[in-house]
């Protein structure tokens, strides 16, 4: 909003009464003293709290606006503006090896505050969002980006100047990339350069304790996943970006923190000023801008019913998920580091479903050697106990980029050398996983399954290479797994016509439905431009996770979700209908779900969907179905 200055307004006052010609010195000073007045009523707002509801200042007014839903929950707070850019003022470096040292010295000092943020912080337990921060943290000991950096410097630039033209010749390298993933980078990179930027001129990365309100409402362009961090976690209560999807890091780190973000908010840096009231929802995207009384009260009740919520989660945790119809159901973890190990006693979980083992190899400087491997596995093994862990071999390649292996350019990374393709064109790196979990499991049961399985035959050579490593261990005299279970991920389309033969190898089926999804439509998850062009909960992909569970049965073969679907309470109602028993959910996700399936019939929902599914498209949406099942069963989804 622009300010009015007092002598504005006095021209304004002056105007307003054409009949006068000319005023006399008392008149002029009392119109100058009234013109004073209102300017600083208005700088302060003072005059939009007279207003009557709908008669405030244009620019003052309550504004509702929509955007993407990307960390659940509801915040009631006021705006603080997230503004990290530095601006250079200094450009040709006096003493170059001065300002060499002074870049060494910043770079060291910004390495040393991510390591204390990651080791001492709000993330020290966590999950993906940790291992989202541990790539993070790499970028800042990339040697390359450090010599790019000492290069600038000895042509004569100033510290910050060099981490100006590096970055912005990576920006605009980057911004001519199409990959969803590669655009996510740059994100993370423009934050990175800009907290050195600010260990180079001496600057906060954040406001200080004391200045931040109490309940602050993050407003930003974009934002990396570590400046998220900077902020007191006690003050701050929720977030808007106008950039990022439900898939970008500072989401990602969002979730895990428990703070309700909303995206895509066209200008949300331009329409809302420091301290203005905004209301949050991170469930629906909606977003409101100096909301009127009535908006906030309502608002603050479904707050309070959100929190008592929580409570009766908490209270599931050791209840057996059976449903009202006496059909158990298995809600296992998705894991992917040591740290998530905790989640299992947490929140109850009958085990691991899926542990993601690319992981370990993504946060580590160098390729993890087979001791650190095995010593890895038997931690998930010993926590899990007697409950059941699959590990999922290494998913790579594609977006998993691992910094000191040599990553090929590819046109689409998603449907290129990737997960499978890479182990069984590398079978040395396979083996060395496999070798490591199978001594892991020594005198246990072990459960292996291979990702992005498009072929029989490919699965059929990853099957080999196990019993090629249970060979190696018997010759050496290792204790070999008291039991070896060996399944496939289903994610590709082409295994949906070949079940029958898949079943008769496998012992068991895990269906990742993110990639399942995006492509049976051919659509790309990650793409704001069209991920909204398609459902997950339509016809189609239903139809298809049927014929899987179908044939899965008709085999006496398992077969677990585990994709995102699996984590949504109306997603596990469509699972459950269909006639899967088996959910393996982010930890979040747990109790939700568990006070869903307590509630529900799930022959009843069965007897409803797949009547549905089976009807030719145009009617009312699946979705839209089940959301009035739900309501007329008094499901929570």
């Amino acid at each position: 909003m622009p300010v009015l200055r007092a002598g504005n307004i006095l021209g304004v006052l002056v105007v307003q009464n054409r009949a006068r010609r000319t005023y006399s010195e008392e008149e002029v000073e009392a119109l100058q003293t009234t013109a004073m007045v209102l300017a600083e009523m208005i700088a302060s707002g003072e005059l939009s709290a007279l207003a009557l509801p709908g008669a405030e200042p244009a620019a003052r007014r309550s504004v509702h606006l929509k955007g993407s839903a990307l960390s659940e929950g509801i915040a009631l707070g006021h705006v603080v503006l997230h503004e990290p850019r530095v601006v250079v003022t200094n450009f040709i470096a006096d003493d170059v090896q001065k300002e060499l040292a002074h870049l060494n010295s910043a770079v060291e000092s910004l390495r040393t505050s991510l390591d204390e943020m990651l080791e001492h912080g709000d993330v020290v337990e966590g999950g993906e969002h940790r291992d989202v921060l541990e790539a993070y943290r790499m970028f800042a000991y990339d040697r390359g980006w450090v010599h790019k950096l000492e290069e600038a410097v000895m042509t004569g630039l100033t510290a910050e100047a060099a981490v100006e033209r590096v970055q912005s010749d990576t920006r605009a390298r980057m911004l001519r990339q199409t990959d969803p993933f590669l655009r996510e980078r740059l994100h993370d990179l423009d934050d990175l350069a800009n907290r050195l930027m600010r260990q180079l001129t001496g600057r906060d990365h954040a406001p200080s304790r004391e200045s931040l309100p109490e309940n602050a409402i993050l407003v930003a362009r974009s934002m990396g996943p570590a400046a998220l961090l900077d902020y007191d976690r006690k003050r701050l209560r929720g977030l808007v970006l106008e950039e990022g999807g439900p898939h970008s890091h500072v989401t990602i780190v969002a979730r895990a923190l428990g703070i309700p973000a909303v995206g895509e908010i066209e200008n949300a840096t331009g329409i809302t000023d420091p301290g203005d009231a905004i209301i949050v929802d991170g469930s629906t995207g909606d977003l409101h801008i100096r909301p009127l009384p009535d908006m906030e009260a309502a608002y603050a009740e479904r707050v309070r019913l959100r929190a008592r919520r929580q409570q009766q989660y908490a209270a599931l945790r050791d209840k057996p998920c059976i449903t009202k119809d006496g059909q158990e159901i298995a809600l296992l973890l998705n894991a992917g580091l040591s740290v998530d190990l905790p989640h299992i006693a947490d929140t109850g979980a009958g085990g691991i479903g899926l542990f993601r083992t690319e992981l370990q190899f993504m946060v580590a400087p160098s390729f993890p050697r087979t001791s650190e491997q095995y010593a890895l596995y038997r931690a998930v093994l010993d926590a899990a106990g007697s409950k059941p862990v699959t590990f999922r071999t290494l998913d790579i390649g594609g977006d998993k980029l691992l910094p000191y292996m040599r990553n090929l350019e590819e046109e689409n990374p998603a449907l290129g050398w990737r997960a499978i393709r890479l182990g069984l064109d590398r079978p040395g790196l396979l083996r060395t996983q496999l070798r490591a979990l199978l001594r892991a499991a020594s005198g246990r049961a072990l459960k292996i399954m291979f990702p992005m399985i498009s072929t029989v035959q490919e699965f059929d050579q990853a099957k080999e290479l196990v019993e090629r490593e249970l060979t190696h261990l018997r010759r050496h005299g290792h204790k070999l797994p008291e039991q070896v279970e060996v399944g496939s991920m289903v994610e590709v389309p082409s295994l949906l016509y070949q079940l029958d033969e898949l079943l008769e190898r496998a012992d068991f089926l895990s269906i990742g439905s993110n990639d399942l999804v995006q492509f049976l439509y051919a659509i790309d998850r990650g793409n704001p431009r069209v991920a909204d062009r398609f459902d997950a909960l339509s016809a189609p992909v239903l139809r298809a996770l049927k014929d899987i569970a179908d044939k899965a049965r008709a085999h006496g073969k398992p077969a677990t979700v585990c994709g995102e679907l699996a984590s949504l309470p109306i997603g596990a109602l469509a699972l459950i209908a269909i006639g899967y028993r088996s959910l393996s959910l982010t930890p979040s996700a747990i109790g939700p779900v568990k006070a869903m399936l307590l509630d529900v019939d799930a022959r009843k929902a069965a007897t409803m969907l797949c009547a549905s599914i089976e009807k030719s498209s145009g009617g009312t949406p699946i979705r839209a179905q089940l959301e009035k099942f739900a309501a007329e069963n008094g499901l929570q989804i």
